[in-house]
Formats: structure tokens, sequence, C-alpha cells
């Protein structure tokens, strides 16, 4: 909704530009304005980026060793309720004895809950720190790109959150081409070292 808003009122300005004559403009002494506007597939920066490909990565490799850990623990705990609960059968456990093995599997089980919570927390602040990082890095360096090309308005394009735009304002993979060159020649990448944990 924002973005349709944004759209809406850049188009609006865009509009009242437009309806400014060349005269008008020159008696106020400036150059008449042409707004230049482009648009980048964010899409394609997710599946072409090369920062994307290697972080995207990496998180599927921490959230499949969160999910491993995880996985192994809760075996660890069901076997233990197993055992207990078959022993228990068995009459093999004192009151006392029972007592104290249903308060040890109580323990496990807040364990191995904070445990998850802990784990997911962790995954959920790295992908953050990714987000945070990507958007950075695109804002970067569109911001020098931009020095050269003098673009008005850079738009991003997801789905179908833009009605209509002509194949030459695209400017996406030029812009993928642009941050895989920066992204290829940073000095000691954290998402490299990051890999490597």
């Amino acid at each position: 909704m924002k973005k349709t808003f944004m759209i809406i009122a850049m188009a609006a300005i865009a509009f009242a530009s437009c309806d400014k004559s060349p005269q008008q403009e020159a008696a106020k002494g400036g150059q008449p304005s042409e707004l230049k506007i482009a648009y980048v597939e964010v899409d394609s920066i997710m599946t072409q980026y090369n920062f994307c490909k290697d972080y995207s990565l990496i998180l599927q490799k921490k959230g499949q060793n969160i999910q491993n850990t995880l996985q192994q623990k809760q075996q660890q705990f069901q076997n233990a309720v197993a055992n207990y609960q078959q022993k228990l059968q068995q009459n093999a456990y004192t009151r006392e004895e029972a007592q104290r093995i249903e308060a040890s599997l109580q323990k496990q089980s807040n364990d191995l809950q904070a445990l998850d919570q802990r784990l997911t927390a962790e995954f959920q602040k790295e992908n953050e720190t990714y987000s945070t990082a990507l958007r950075d890095s695109i804002q970067h360096f569109l911001a020098k790109y931009n020095k050269d090309k003098k673009y008005s308005l850079i738009i991003s394009k997801s789905g179908d959150n833009l009605l209509y735009a002509g194949e030459e304002l695209d400017i996406t993979n030029e812009i993928i081409a642009g941050l895989n060159k920066a992204y290829k020649s940073a000095p000691a990448d954290s998402t490299k070292a990051a890999a490597k944990k």
C-alpha cells in the first residue's frame, strides 16, 4: 500500500512538473527539469546477487544445524521419557526415585524449550543482520551508481506491485552486475568469514 501511494505521489509530482512550460521554467531562471525514472526487479537481485546467494547458503546451513540440534535433543528427551515409563510400569523405582526422575524430566523439557527459543531468536537476529546488510549494500551501490546516471527515482519492483513500466526503464541487469562486481572486490568480506563458522 505504501509503495502504491509513493508511486502515485511521484506520478503527481511528475505531472505537476510537466504542466510547467519551458517558458515558465526559463522565467524562473532555471532549466526545464526532466524526471528520470528506472526500476529494479527485487526478485532478480535475490536470486542473482552473489551476496544474497552466499548469505542464503549460510542461513540455510545455520537453520539446518538448529533443526538437527533440536531434533537430537528432542529424541534424547523422548527416549528418556519412554525409558522412565517402561521402568515405572515394571515397578523398578521407589516413590522417591520416581519423583526425582520426573523432576529431572521436567527440567529437561524446560531446558529444551529454552534452547528452542534461544536458537530461534539467534536465527531471527541473523536474518535481520542479513537484511540490513543487504539493504545497505544496495543503497550504497545505488548512491555511487546514480552519480553518473542521474536518476530522479529508482523504484523496486517486486511481483506485480508496478502496474506498468517500459522495458527501457529496467536497469536490473546493470545493477546486479555492478553489485556483484563490488561484492567480489570487497576486502575481507564478513559473509565469507561467517560461512567458515
